[in-house]
């Protein structure tokens, strides 16, 4: 059995500022994710981040991970276990984790979940053709491995992943061949639309795809235009010739584990799908378990930082830790996230957030 007081399941960015700021506090933390190396989906974008300088401003995340973990690996109360994956989250209060064919076995008196999110798939004719790929995928594909995807490709969303990963496909010489949003409007911020267009990337709003083709692998795509109802226009299909079709139609927060451990879970459409109650410090109904990041709604890496702080906070305070310090640091990672959420594009994740907080006493 291995002991520790903060536990906190996920290296990413929110797991890694939550695991930060407890270990701060003088809490004995254990990081695990299952991947190989710490960052989460920081690791491969190479983009800047907006935002303040609290939130990296104009750093790229892959420089934000590499700082993220140093900072956690120089901490003498902070254990890191790779390649590990949380298998369950029992009623006596143990973690079950499997590492290298083993199972470990892990009481802590608090748990962080800071799993993030998957990628959401589109239902059209011949969507399980070799060439169909995730955004985040493609992504990884490029620029974690040094790996191309394809030669043309079709972009499905106009949010900020489909733009970002458009224009990062570009760079490594991929052709965009355009990309297709069901929306009337662009999703993502129109700075990154803005450098797509310069490129000679189309972005055809109030479209989708109807089916794709190919003989054993995509070889195009059939799209086709929308009506003010959402539904296709017969005669307005148009055939687009590539060899990967790229989704980047949504993230769904990645739950399991939380219905696994008794959480009163909730579907809210504005947080991205079913979520864990919580209170203004993070903590569930089970009030040994607090969460953060993508798990807790879909939002940026920024607030996902931030959320990170103010779970890994909570966490230490509720077990006596940290004391005035973490107080005034929690205040002050709370009025961050106002500030992230604040103005129309923060509307959807503030109503989401009034669902999902409703009726959850709060410690704070």
């Amino acid at each position: 059995m291995i002991n520790t007081q903060i536990a906190v399941i996920g290296g990413g960015p929110a797991g890694l500022r939550a695991a930060a700021a407890a270990a701060h506090t003088g809490a004995q933390v254990l990081v695990l994710d299952n991947a190989d190396q710490l960052g989460g989906q920081l690791i491969k974008q190479t983009h800047m981040f907006f935002g303040s300088q609290q939130q990296f401003a104009g750093s790229r995340g892959i420089d934000i991970a590499t700082k993220l973990a140093n900072e956690l690996q120089q901490l003498d109360n902070v254990c890191i276990l790779l390649e590990a994956t949380a298998l369950g989250i029992y009623e006596d209060g143990v973690l079950l984790v499997e590492q290298y064919g083993r199972v470990l076995k892990i009481r802590a008196e608090r748990i962080i979940v800071a799993i993030g999110a998957s990628e959401r798939m589109l239902a059209f004719p011949n969507n399980d053709l070799p060439g169909v790929y995730g955004a985040g995928a493609a992504q990884t594909l490029m620029n974690v491995h040094g790996v191309k995807p394809g030669q043309r490709v079709l972009m499905v969303g106009a949010g900020n992943i489909g733009l970002i990963v458009t224009y990062q496909m570009l760079q490594a010489g991929v052709q965009v061949v355009g990309i297709v949003e069901a929306a009337p409007t662009i999703g993502g911020y129109l700075v990154h639309a803005a450098k797509v267009r310069r490129a000679g990337v189309p972005i055809h709003t109030s479209h989708t795809i109807k089916e794709a083709y190919g003989d054993g692998a995509v070889e195009g795509a059939i799209i086709w235009q929308l009506d003010a109802n959402w539904q296709p226009l017969p005669g307005t299909e148009r055939d687009l010739a590539a060899d990967v079709i790229c989704l980047a139609v949504g993230l769904s927060p990645l739950s399991d584990l939380l219905w696994q451990a008794g959480c009163q879970m909730q579907y809210v459409p504005e947080l991205g799908g079913a979520v864990a109650l919580r209170d203004s410090m993070l903590c569930t109904t089970n009030r040994h378990i607090y969460i953060a990041g993508d798990v807790a709604g879909v939002e940026e890496a920024s607030s996902a930082m931030v959320e990170g702080q103010v779970a890994g906070l909570g966490a230490a305070l509720s077990l006596g830790l940290g004391g005035d310090a973490a107080e005034a640091l929690l205040a002050d990672a709370k009025a961050q996230l106002a500030a992230l959420r604040s103005g129309p594009v923060g509307e959807k994740i503030r109503l989401g957030l009034a669902v999902a907080e409703k009726g959850v006493a709060s410690d704070a």
